[in-house]
């Protein structure tokens, strides 16, 4: 069977999370559906990540087996008609070898938070932004953020329902950069890891914006880093701001992709 990989994006809102779920509509199910409608009983398909209720992504790799022979490009194509209309969109499609898996051929996984800073709410990007209705301090944050990156045990902002077998990552790089925006500013959290716990960003997220407001010194973070209790998490930011931008691989499937 021909193995491909897809690069999609899609509006996390209506959606459980990728992961098919009974009862429940799931980007992962949306696909399927558009993909059955091209070869019935087709296996699964598997993702790089799987994002949580409300999130978004821009960048998500996923891979499945077709019985025909297809053209990638014709493949995407009708794979996006038959999503319709959902808030899904296949960005490109190749062709891979069967040994590639999306999730466990990746070897790093980023993503993009966005928070904004104003009093008055927002209307195009609502459900697409964390919004908040007081100032933030960038350098705080980004001297707060320092002692994340790294290999640590992140148990502090891990979700206690987290499956993975250890609380130990390496955090490779994060950065937060402030834009301005009308009466406001948005703040852009981003993170890279070859991989991320449960929550993990939207914890580390909700944290540093204790920073920025002043409730929290960087200090506060490091020690709440060390402390490895769960207790000593700030908040949890909601997911409305959070996206997976991009899956990186050995050699990228969608090199030749236009």
């Amino acid at each position: 069977m021909p193995r491909y990989a897809f690069r999609i994006e899609y509006d996390g809102r209506p959606f459980c999370g990728w992961q098919a779920q009974t009862g429940q509509p799931s980007v992962q199910d949306a696909i399927e559906a558009a993909l059955a409608r091209l070869e019935p009983d087709l296996p699964r398909i598997a993702a790089a990540g799987r994002t949580d209720t409300g999130v978004h992504a821009t960048g998500q790799v996923a891979h499945c087996d077709m019985l025909r022979d297809w053209d990638p490009f014709r493949l995407m194509e009708a794979v996006n008609y038959h999503l319709r209309p959902n808030p899904v969109a296949v960005l490109a499609c190749a062709r891979v070898p069967d040994a590639f898996h999306a999730r466990f051929s990746a070897h790093e996984r980023r993503y993009l938070f966005r928070l904004l800073a104003r009093r008055a709410p927002p209307t195009f990007e609502a459900g697409r932004v964390w919004h908040i209705r007081h100032r933030l301090e960038l350098e705080p944050m980004q001297a707060a953020a320092r002692h994340l990156i790294g290999k640590h045990d992140f148990t502090t902002f891990r979700a206690s329902q987290c499956q993975a077998a250890s609380p130990v990552k390496t955090l490779d790089a994060i950065e937060i950069t402030a834009h301005e925006v009308p009466h406001g500013q948005e703040f852009r959290f981003s993170l890279r890891a070859r991989s991320f716990l449960h929550n993990q960003v939207r914890s580390i997220v909700g944290t540093l914006e204790r920073v920025g407001a002043g409730a929290w010194s960087p200090e506060d973070l490091r020690a709440a880093l060390e402390a490895r209790d769960r207790a000593a998490c700030g908040p949890v930011s909601p997911p409305d701001g959070l996206y997976l931008t991009g899956v990186g691989y050995t050699q990228d499937p969608f090199m030749d992709c236009a």
